[in-house]
């Protein structure tokens, strides 16, 4: 690991005198990927150097009290730096370890999310608005700009579906985590009786693919085009500016209505449809490198459930690490860093245990 650490410090201070040469700073790309890799090293480089300081820390306490002959309040004081020298190794040595798992290629990316109301009818619709509204406050919060590619309204304002893009620098490092079934039990209003029903929303969470990574033959895309329509036939364009396009060899089929310009449509439909062809193609390849060992990214079984959110109770459970947090209101309002930042800590330790099984 340390051999590797050298090299990694080592490219990171090359990367730093490149920055500064004017035939870099003048060439745009060059620049700007040299910014990203600088910028993806500084942690590291930085964890290595407070493990580098505390080992020196630890090396001259050792010299000074194996050299002997100190008063007892300087001895003392060397004893409690030594102490909590060897405290900072042992804590940068695993910070460490975590900081050099390798990188999962799509956490800059933009990322696509598309929710649907699963089993419960028209309170299922409600909950699926709930969670578009909690994911929407959550983005916001972190400065990310979201559009909605495509919603089918209900009558009582929630959601058969909607699906909408986030763009923003690591949107899908942290949205990843929220594929799969989420269940709600709470009393909707709908019920007359006062009686807690049950109902299942499910998500599907995509990076979004870019198209060097992902080329689809025009001749394998059927395109129609259709008048947009919301619920109770509120939102009718005049025009057909709503697009639906269908990849034949795949049965895929994606439509987007949220913009009046048929171009803009077709745009983002596109953008959806490469993003699913994208996370299915992943999908097969990560199954054929290891059936056994799905990995965290785009290998989730979403019929899983995942997460049930109690409303009687205030509470919200993650079901994948047994978090329970009684905080139901702060998170349907879109804090959700508590609930993610546990999910990344548990699959980071469950990776680093992998790799020292390897």
């Amino acid at each position: 690991m340390f051999e590797k650490l050298v090299t990694v410090e080592a490219r990171y201070e090359e990367i730093g005198m490149q920055l500064t040469r004017p035939e870099v700073v003048s060439d745009n790309e060059r620049f700007r990927n040299l910014m990203k890799e600088h910028s993806e090293l500084t942690p590291i480089v930085e964890k290595y150097r407070e493990y580098t300081a505390a080992v020196n820390a630890e090396k001259e306490a050792l010299e000074l009290l194996d050299a002997g002959g100190l008063d007892k309040d300087f001895k003392e004081l060397v004893e409690e730096e030594l102490r909590e020298a060897k405290e900072s190794i042992e804590v940068t040595s695993a910070e460490l370890k975590i900081l050099l798992l390798p990188k999962d290629p799509n956490d800059d990316k933009n990322v696509i999310v598309e929710i649907r109301g699963g089993a419960g009818g028209e309170e299922a619709a409600l909950f699926a608005g709930s969670l578009y509204r909690m994911y929407t406050m959550y983005a916001e919060s972190k400065g990310w700009h979201i559009e909605v590619s495509n919603e089918s309204e209900t009558e009582l304002g929630g959601y058969k579906e909607v699906s909408f893009m986030i763009e923003g620098s690591g949107a899908y490092s942290r949205f990843k985590y929220e594929s799969g079934v989420h269940r709600v039990q709470r009393v909707p209003d709908t019920e007359t009786q006062g009686r807690i029903h049950t109902s299942t929303v499910t998500v599907a969470v995509l990076p979004e693919a870019d198209e060097v990574e992902l080329e689809i033959n025009p001749a394998d895309l059927k395109i129609d085009t259709f008048r947009s329509s919301g619920a109770g036939g509120q939102h009718i364009n005049k025009t057909s500016s709503a697009i639906r396009v269908t990849h034949i060899p795949t049965g895929t089929v994606v439509e987007c209505q949220d913009e009046r310009s048929q171009f803009k449509n077709k745009d983002k439909a596109l953008r959806i449809l490469r993003a699913r062809l994208f996370d299915v193609a992943q999908r097969e390849h990560d199954e054929a490198i290891a059936s056994d060992r799905r990995s965290q990214v785009g290998t989730g079984d979403r019929s899983e459930r995942i997460r049930t959110y109690n409303f009687p109770q205030g509470r919200v459970t993650d079901h994948r690490i047994g978090l329970t947090l009684y905080k139901l209101d702060s998170v349907m309002n879109g804090d959700l860093d508590e609930v993610v930042d546990s999910l990344i800590t548990y699959y980071r330790t469950e990776a680093l245990k992998n790799q020292e099984e390897v």
